[in-house]
């Protein structure tokens, strides 16, 4: 083989190993409090497990292990780190900022992401992996029982924001905290929705009638006309305090809704507990903002109770919120 030919070769060789390594070894972080272990993926604009536009890039939870059990991993089939919902844990989504007034080739903004270039389409995508123009700047401080996140974005046509983020374990006891601020340094307003999309895989049970999420509250299906979408189909059932399924889900199967009522315009009523009746371990989330509304939806792998909450900020000002997880087992049925 000519030395040329060799050289090019090898360098083709390096360049796929490199690349392979980049998606089998993103940055990553262990926290324990001697009660929970947790192992999170870090953002990185050019290694990060998770580099899509969808979610925003902290506080992604690849394993969280209590008593012998787990309660997030993988629960798609394709990795890409650019597939929009190639994430793992109780990850966030905030609504895009400046969507509506960018000119096709302007930006706009989404939370923990960056800037977006916005292409010439009907209507926003939240599956689409837009070009990120100004990613911000991230920085990251890893502690035994918590991470850190800062995430921060200048002058992205007059949107800027200080968003930081806390993942952290309490001492002593089977919780772990969300604790959110985010600060409006721009000089437009900042109103948006965030939500949690949870993405619990409880001892990778598939989704069936060993999983049930149940509320502290009443729940129904809204079914007005004013309602985008109900699809339950009989094999997702809401009844009284509880939402079950009437039997295993087949792959490619899924239920979803935006018409879950039940709740009040009060922060207590952000909370839901999620079990798995067949090896007994569950846990309970509350937040301490009012809801704005809760999506359900559940594929055959994973079973997403998705609590909105609104956020409305002046430049200047600041907000704070929390989101907190309580890990338990009860006797198995």
């Amino acid at each position: 083989m000519p030395r040329s030919y060799f050289i090019v070769a090898l360098s083709i060789v390096i360049v796929l190993i490199t690349g392979f390594s980049r998606v089998a070894n993103p940055p990553q972080a262990e926290i324990s409090n001697g009660i929970i272990t947790a192992k999170l993926f870090l953002p990185d604009h050019e290694n990060g497990y998770y580099r899509a536009t969808r979610f925003d890039w902290s506080g992604v939870i690849s394993s969280l292990a209590y008593k012998g059990h787990q309660y997030f991993g993988q629960w798609y089939d394709n990795y890409d780190p650019l597939i929009n919902d190639a994430i793992m844990g109780p990850v966030e989504d905030f609504s895009p900022l400046g969507y509506e007034e960018a000119k096709v080739g302007g930006v706009f903004v989404k939370i923990g992401v960056g800037a977006l270039e916005k292409i010439k389409e009907e209507k926003y995508r939240f599956s689409h992996t837009y070009n990120l123009v100004n990613g911000g700047e991230w920085k990251v401080k890893t502690y035994q029982k918590r991470v850190e996140f800062r995430h921060e974005l200048i002058d992205a046509d007059g949107y800027g924001y200080l968003y930081t983020k806390v993942v952290e374990l309490v001492d002593d006891k089977p919780i772990l905290v969300l604790k959110h601020t985010l600060e409006n340094i721009g000089i437009q307003p900042i109103k948006t929705s965030v939500y949690n999309h949870n993405f619990f895989v409880i001892d990778q049970e598939m989704t069936g009638p060993n999983i049930k999420t149940t509320f502290p509250y009443k729940v129904y299906l809204d079914n007005s006309e004013e309602k985008k979408k109900v699809n339950f189909n009989g094999l997702g059932m809401v009844s009284d305090h509880t939402i079950s399924f009437s039997r295993y889900f087949e792959k490619g199967e899924n239920v979803y809704t935006d018409a879950l009522m039940g709740f009040r315009d009060l922060p207590e009523d952000y909370q839901f507990s999620v079990m798995n009746t067949k090896t007994g371990a569950g846990v309970k989330v509350t937040g301490d903002k009012a809801l704005e509304k809760i999506v359900y939806w559940a594929n055959a792998r994973t079973y997403c109770a998705e609590p909105y909450i609104r956020l409305e900020l002046d430049p200047g000002e600041t907000i704070n919120w929390k989101n907190e997880y309580d890990f338990f087992t009860f006797e198995k049925e």
